[in-house]
């Protein structure tokens, strides 16, 4: 028995559960323009990693809800992102898995998915893997990316410089100017 091609970027879903099927493969950073926007602008081609992927899909009776469509989705990938610190790359590994339950409907989606621990998506008849996959990097993407140490030192005041409570007055430097030329 020879195993269906399922193309991963117009993936019918619902036929992919229905043959157990699974996929994976990897995409260069390029192929998720949307993460490889989130790289330091400094990034070379030499750190850019692919991002790796597998998905399976699964079909579940259950007594109540008869037959339900699953995808099971995993990715890795290590992008050099910016630290918040230092300003300097920062390799972040991002580790995904998730689990898609798909119903018939928007309407079905949005209500199953306050109950459910897992998402729930619409079925549709070609779901777009690679933007379900980036979609899934970007929300694990760390709020504030930083190094554990800092490879360059942070600039910092003097250790002599005192504390001022008061803050700076904003026409300071425009009264130093205006005695240096001599107007009054």
């Amino acid at each position: 028995m020879s195993k269906r091609p399922f193309d991963p970027c117009r993936l019918d879903v619902a036929a992919f559960a229905e043959a157990a099927g699974e996929l994976e493969g990897h995409w260069p950073l390029a192929a998720l323009g949307r993460l490889a926007d989130m790289e330091h602008r400094e990034a070379s081609a030499a750190t850019r990693e692919q991002a790796a992927w597998a998905v399976r899909g699964e079909r579940r009776k259950t007594t109540s809800a008869g037959v339900q469509t699953w995808l099971h989705l995993s990715g890795k990938v290590r992008l050099p992102l910016v630290c918040q610190r230092c300003l300097q790359p920062v390799m972040t590994a991002l580790d995904v898995r998730r689990n898609f339950l798909f119903v018939e409907g928007e309407a079905a989606a949005a209500e199953l998915d306050a109950e459910c621990e897992d998402d729930v998506l619409a079925l549709s008849r070609e779901l777009d893997l690679r933007e379900l996959v980036e979609d899934e990097f970007l929300l694990s993407l760390p709020l504030v990316p930083k190094h554990d140490q800092c490879p360059i030192p942070l600039l910092a005041a003097p250790a002599d410089a005192e504390p001022s409570l008061e803050p700076p007055n904003p026409f300071a430097a425009l009264a130093a100017l205006k005695g240096a030329t001599g107007r009054g």
